[in-house]
């Protein structure tokens, strides 16, 4: 029977699946609500010295949604709790002497200055949490005033910040970091190089979700004015997930922990982190749109999973996937695939051929009975056929061979690896 047990950082908890930094975390109903349906941990959402956060009365989220509106995407405008610091500090202490087993870590934001950190942290170890959040990655509204991804984007304040931190805490100090920045290693470094235990990733993305077109006002619209806020949900896993393997294979912090954060909605999501070197994942708008209880299809799912696999324990796939990931000029140019359509499952509604004859390569023609085939002499196995096509599995990529000769450029696949550093037209540009 696999186990979902964690440690992260020396912090246990009976699964991997805890909740973000974020409303979902915000008070001592949430969070108990959240531990009986049967999550790991939370991060509570983030506490400050300024006692007067004043939060917009108006709506705070905006959306994009996908067909049937599955929301694919939201804005947060909210700022940090706005709940009373003592408050926040006593429902801590309550609920980490009720759920002893759970994880309990509290994100933080204050100035960027020694003494606001100095003068918060014996306030959250008087709680008995089991470690610190860092937050110097929300982009709105508190990064104006030199705050969240003020400071993730600087790489000289995070080891600053950082620092102080592990200088005034006995806590493990987990660096949340801001996907709004040109290279994630640079921030990650930095952490690691201020004494973080850990990195969890990524923040919200800065953004605006649309424009109603009748106000002319950026949504979520506030007495007809909008700000940028922070973008989440199932649209931003593929930076998150880019982002953590990033982390994970670079050589100056690739021993660094991760807390994969990003679009995690399904078990085979928070994998898909684990497997690019997550320790354990955090959920937020998931458990907004669905509600709490989908943490037992998530734990679950990932047991089945395992059981499946083989596989005993987080410990044993996480990171499985970082040596695979490579940069582009490595990836095998003789490697050779084509299309192939399965006539059974076709049910030709022409979505393949109007993508490759329009925007492509011209590789799919229409035969008698509106048959779909694809011409290998003319197919660069660029997938998109297969991307665009509504039937699963019914357009695949076949691997060509030893042997086989590629119709379209006239080369016999055989069987070695070649990358870009190696081919004889490339010698030259990549000296």
């Amino acid at each position: 029977m696999p186990s979902l047990q964690s440690e992260f950082i020396g912090i246990r908890s009976p699964n991997p699946f805890w909740l973000a930094s974020a409303p979902p975390t915000d008070k001592e109903y949430n969070v108990c609500r959240a531990f009986e349906a049967g999550w790991g941990g939370v991060v509570w959402k983030t506490l400050g010295l300024d006692p007067h956060i004043v939060n917009v009365s108006g709506p705070r989220y905006g959306a994009v949604w996908g067909a049937d509106r599955w929301l694919l995407g939201m804005n947060n405008i909210e700022l940090i709790t706005d709940r009373p610091l003592d408050v926040n500090l006593r429902e801590i202490k309550r609920v980490k002497r009720e759920f002893p087993d759970r994880a309990v870590v509290v994100s933080l934001m204050v100035p960027c200055e020694e003494a606001p950190w100095k003068e918060i942290l014996p306030k959250v170890e008087d709680t008995g949490a089991d470690g610190v959040e860092l937050n110097f990655g929300c982009p709105h509204g508190m990064s104006e005033r030199g705050m969240g991804s003020a400071v993730g984007q600087v790489p000289d304040y995070i080891e600053m910040v950082t620092g102080w931190v592990k200088a005034n805490t006995k806590l493990p100090v987990i660096v949340k970091l801001t996907p709004n920045i040109t290279d994630i290693r640079y921030p990650a470094r930095a952490a690691h190089a201020g004494g973080a235990d850990a990195v969890s990733l990524i923040n919200t993305v800065s953004s605006i979700t649309g424009v109603d077109l009748d106000t002319f006002s950026p949504e979520p619209s506030i007495d007809g004015k909008g700000s940028h806020g922070g973008y989440c949900g199932p649209a931003v896993k593929p930076i998150a997930l880019n982002m953590v393997a990033e982390i994970a294979r670079d050589e100056e912090t690739g021993d660094l922990p991760i807390s994969g954060i990003g679009g995690i909605s399904t078990w085979r999501d928070a994998a898909e982190f684990i497997a690019l070197g997550a320790a354990n994942v955090q959920v937020c708008t998931a458990a907004m749109v669905y509600g709490f209880r989908i943490i037992g299809e998530l734990t679950s799912g990932l047991e089945q999973w395992m059981r499946e696999k083989g596989i005993n324990s987080i410990e044993g796939f996480r990171g499985r996937a970082v040596a695979n990931v490579t940069d582009w000029q490595y990836l095998n140019l003789n490697y050779v695939t084509k299309a192939q359509i399965d006539q059974d499952l076709c049910i030709k509604c022409g979505r393949c051929f109007a993508a490759c004859e329009d925007t492509s390569h011209q590789a799919i023609v229409i035969g008698e009975g509106r048959r779909f085939e694809v011409i290998d002499e003319e197919c660069v196995a660029c997938n998109l056929c297969v991307n665009v096509c509504p039937v699963e599995n019914c357009i695949t990529m076949r691997r060509l061979e030893v042997g086989e000769t590629d119709t379209r450029t006239g080369v016999t696949v055989d069987g070695s690896s070649r990358n870009w550093t190696q081919h004889p037209n490339n010698v030259a540009a990549c000296g």
